[in-house]
């Protein structure tokens, strides 16, 4: 298992392969459809110092305020990613973003993006939000929360030790589309010999 902490350098993105089961630490940030449509539309300046080789997580999380006022993560699973696929590229390259966090993979447009900004995809296990809200540590901040909702806001979070494992690199490999592709294959030859 290999252990990564943001920020990220470009250095240690492309030595990352596909397959490889990692644990993540450090700042991350949520950002789901309207952040992305946000990011892409406006790309504001006061994101950048929170996503400079740093890690976006596609996620909407469960949150409730402690007694003394801040923030704590009470559910934190990942989101489809591929709602994210006609803004990711814009956003990695534009922000300098070394890695997405999500589930069930993206598509071509991001793949590409991922090779020309040097940035992996990590999947994360759907399904297990609370254990996965035990990974975060401390909300750092929460940015445009009235604008755009709980969900939707950019949480700005620290991690330790997040289990994730590389699905596509910064080299064009993404386990994805192999999966997808030896169903295909398979499902042609099953429907072949009826």
């Amino acid at each position: 298992m290999l252990k990564l902490t943001t920020p990220i350098s470009a250095e240690t993105i492309n030595s990352l392969n596909a397959g490889d089961r990692v644990l993540l630490s450090g700042r991350i940030i949520t950002a789901r459809d309207a952040a992305h449509k946000l990011m892409v539309e406006k790309r504001p300046d006061f994101l950048r110092p929170y996503l400079k080789e740093s890690v976006i997580y596609h996620c909407g999380p469960i949150v409730s305020k402690n007694e003394d006022g801040t923030w704590k993560f009470v559910s934190a699973g990942p989101t489809t990613s591929s709602r994210e696929e006609p803004y990711e590229a814009d956003v990695m390259e534009e922000y300098n973003v070394r890695g997405i966090i999500g589930k069930g993979g993206m598509g071509q447009k991001t793949m590409d993006g991922l090779t020309k900004s040097g940035a992996v995809y990590l999947h994360a296990i759907g399904g297990s939000g609370a254990l996965t809200a035990q990974r975060v540590k401390k909300v750092e901040t929460v940015l445009m929360l009235e604008e755009l909702g709980s969900p939707e806001a950019f949480w700005v979070i620290e991690v330790e030790d997040f289990p994730l494992v590389v699905t596509m690199d910064s080299k064009g490999k993404s386990l994805h589309k192999e999966v997808a592709e030896r169903s295909d294959k398979r499902a042609k030859e099953l429907l072949a010999s009826i």
